[in-house]
């Protein structure tokens, strides 16, 4: 039930095969996220160049894809990563997912390089590879419209011209907004000279007891809009979290320099600019916006790296950069964090127009600012340099990344401003992919004033109720970390789900009662519960196996170093001693050995999973 192939595709022989996936996998790792962690493991060889033929780009729908639960349409994309040099994955919405189910696919894993640019065409239980010549150069929406108007109603994920020329945080788009924008995914498929990932589909999926799973699909429906902040989200969508972190001081502002930034970015700014608001597949929320400036967006995270940390105030700008960035198949969060770095080294002379071209970077030029993702896109001048993310900390005269909000390599992905919130700080620091909001992000830590008896029933301990404090904060951390995990498998988007934006919505007796009914097993939340610890630990086991150590769980200089200077969290910093009292709490939890290391007898266990 719900089973659909997993091919293997080598580019570089011109080769497709099938491979089987036994229950037992299965049902280790349900699919997305914990599926492609398993054969990363299983397949890439460690210490390959991420840029290289041996890096191994894997493509997994959820679990659940395609099933029509709600928000059930995602997929992961996962590989190496060059821009973090460790574990490279991006969870990605639209309607990409479930056409490559109902093409017949649950998964595609992609080794080699094309001796040419090409792209990979699945229908209907067919895989080929073909080439892309006439695709290739084209933009991120030019191509989708190209295989559209070539091919009929298909669904593409693609690569722009930034990931053709491996900018190492080039993304990968499905539709006018979806990214998977994390990790430089779009890079890889570049490396491989692969365009795209094209599905079109006519089959059904085999349910096990089809009536039971639609009323019990409709039941949750219910019961995810009888929630309060449903239909926030679907009349305000992200930007509404803009607001909230502002008022107390949790905005990365020029970057980081400083905490708080203009009102004129909040929600209901944004929502002058808006023509109406729609979905991805299945889902019922509708939190995107389509934009009157010809895109889609902004998210809360595009108001915070392409607003406040690069200093623009004016909506219209800040969406236009959104859509800029989304048409090139940029990372949002990247972009915006290696131009304010390199802005605040020119500010501070540690480089001058000598190295940037001739430009003057000035925090709040909108012109210099398009200029320069247009340079990085096509690594043109001192875009060139950029394109290179973090690995131009050298050549910036900032070689070790003091002025730079990373975590292993990858940039912080939100806009929030971590020293106030000491609970997010202890998640991005030990995110297996990099500073990141959507790894274990524990909201109820500081949006929701909980009654702490609450807290401890969430949770299934006593957490200190202090936002501003490490005591006890890596219970939540490890409590998001395991169930995102666990969303991630499933396909489900995290704005439904449990911990992320609310107390409530779906949770893992809910997943149980859509796997049951769907598949006819006998799932128990007790071992559901197992799901995400097994994808953790296999994501440490990789990052070990490329040169991991305990000091790369840490934070950005700035934020040990700078206290907050305004607003509520004025005065706020992460202290040392206090972090790493945390950290070790934090290892001790996860079952990991005092040095960060995964115990010799649960890799040995993931390992032996076939």
């Amino acid at each position: 039930m719900l089973k659909r192939k997993t091919a293997v595709v080598d580019l570089t022989e011109g080769t497709v095969k099938d491979i089987t996936v036994s229950d037992e996998l299965r049902r280790a790792y349900y699919g997305g996220r914990g599926l492609n962690m398993h054969y990363l493991l299983n397949m890439l060889t460690p210490g390959a160049d991420p840029l290289g033929p041996k890096n191994v780009l894997i493509f997994g729908t959820g679990f659940l894809t395609g099933i029509l639960a709600p928000n059930s349409g995602r997929f992961n994309i996962s590989a190496k990563s060059p821009e973090s040099q460790v574990v490279g994955d991006s969870n990605c919405g639209g309607f990409f997912a479930p056409e490559l189910k109902y093409a017949g696919y649950e998964r595609v894993i992609i080794t080699g390089k094309a001796p040419e640019p090409s792209y990979i065409y699945i229908e209907d239980g067919t895989v080929e590879i073909r080439s892309a010549d006439g695709y290739w150069g084209l933009d991120t929406q030019e191509v989708q419209k190209a295989f559209k108007r070539d091919l009929g109603m298909v669904e593409s994920a693609v690569c722009g011209v930034a990931g053709e020329k491996l900018v190492r945080y080039a993304c990968v788009r499905n539709g006018v907004k979806n990214a998977a924008g994390r990790s430089g995914m779009g890079a890889v498929m570049g490396s491989k000279n692969l365009k795209a990932m094209v599905a079109r589909g006519t089959g059904g999926i085999e349910i096990a007891d089809p009536e039971g799973l639609l009323r019990y699909t409709e039941e949750l429906k219910d019961y995810i809009m009888s929630s309060k902040i449903t239909p926030i989200i679907g009349s305000v969508g992200t930007p509404l979290l803009y607001e909230v972190s502002n008022a107390f001081g949790a905005i990365r502002t020029k970057n980081s320099q400083l905490n708080q930034w203009s009102s004129n970015l909040d929600a209901a700014e944004i929502d002058k600019h808006v023509e109406k608001m729609i979905a991805c597949a299945d889902c019922i929320v509708h939190c995107r916006h389509r934009n009157m400036q010809g895109g889609e967006g902004p998210e809360y995270t595009a108001l915070g790296l392409v607003g406040a940390n690069i200093g623009l105030d004016n909506a219209d700008e800040v969406i236009r950069m959104n859509n800029l960035c989304n048409d090139l198949g940029l990372d949002i969060s990247s972009s915006g964090t290696y131009m304010a770095w390199a802005t605040e080294l020119y500010e501070k002379g540690l480089i001058t127009k000598e190295d940037t071209g001739g430009m003057e970077l000035e925090f709040g030029n909108f012109e210099q600012y398009s200029e320069l993702l247009r340079m990085i896109n096509d690594r043109e001048g001192f875009g060139d340099v950029l394109a290179e993310g973090r690995h131009a900390a050298a050549t910036l005269n900032d070689p070790e990344g003091d002025y730079l909000i990373t975590v292993k390599g990858l940039p912080q992905s939100d806009p929030h401003d971590v020293r106030y919130m000491k609970a997010f700080a202890l998640g991005i620091a030990t995110s297996s992919r990099g500073a990141d909001h959507l790894r274990s992000r524990p909201t109820l830590e500081i949006f929701f004033k909980l009654p702490a008896e609450v807290k401890e029933k969430i949770y299934g301990a006593k957490v200190n109720s202090d936002p501003t404090s490490f005591d006890s904060k890596e219970i939540p951390v490890h409590f998001s970390d395991n169930i995102f995990a666990t969303i991630d498998c499933m396909g489900l988007c995290k704005f439904i789900c449990h911990g992320f934006n609310s107390p409530h919505y779906l949770s893992y007796p809910h997943f149980v009662g859509l796997i049951n009914r769907a598949t006819g097993w006998e799932v128990t939340e007790e071992e559901l519960q197992t799901v995400g610890p097994r994808v953790i630990d296999t994501e440490r086991i990789i990052n070990i196996r490329e040169g991991l150590v305990k000091s790369w769980d840490t934070l950005p200089k700035k934020y040990f170093d700078d206290p907050m200077p305004l607003g509520q969290a004025k005065g706020h910093h992460i202290d040392r001693e206090e972090f790493a009292a945390a950290l070790d709490r934090y290892y001790e939890l996860r079952g990991w050995k005092p040095d960060g290391m995964v115990q010799e007898e649960r890799i040995e266990e993931l390992e032996g999973i076939a």
